[in-house]
């Protein structure tokens, strides 16, 4: 079985824990909050999920209310590649393209049933390598 990291703040806590039942057959999870509806801030769960994502050098699902939030907090990381997907293609792109480890998830507006497509197809589909490699490594590299 897959290991994935996932974390959400409390507009994503109902999807996080759909999804941990939803797939519990197929991956293990390592939660990394937050733990209920409770208020939590984001940025502190992005920073969970970085350390643990840094241990675990896999793949992990981020979630908030808009995806935007959590997006924008594990990028501060130069080894997350978060991806922001709300279709299938945009789940496929992420991967083959932009080789992201990370897919950010938007609880306001993505069903259960959708959230675990973008998933499975997040997860299946390869790096193409080629051009986007050069691409990935000038996005590690990045500095002022």
């Amino acid at each position: 079985m897959q290991n994935l990291v996932i974390g959400s703040d409390h507009r994503g806590f109902a999807l996080k824990e759909s999804l941990k039942d939803s797939l519990k057959e197929e991956f293990n999870f390592t939660d990394v909050g937050c733990y209920s509806c409770d208020s939590v801030d984001y940025p502190l769960v992005a920073k969970d999920f970085a350390e643990k994502m840094k241990e675990n050098n896999g793949f992990g699902i981020i979630i908030c209310g808009s995806g935007i939030g959590v997006s924008i907090a594990v990028n501060r990381f130069s080894f997350i590649r978060g991806a922001l997907v709300f279709h299938e293609n945009v789940a496929k792109s992420a991967r083959q393209h932009n080789n992201a480890n990370t897919i950010c998830l938007a609880a306001d507006y993505v069903s259960v049933e959708e959230a675990i497509k973008f998933i499975k197809l997040f997860l299946t589909t390869e790096f193409e390598g080629g051009r986007h490699q050069r691409r990935v490594d000038e996005l590690s590299n990045m500095k002022i």
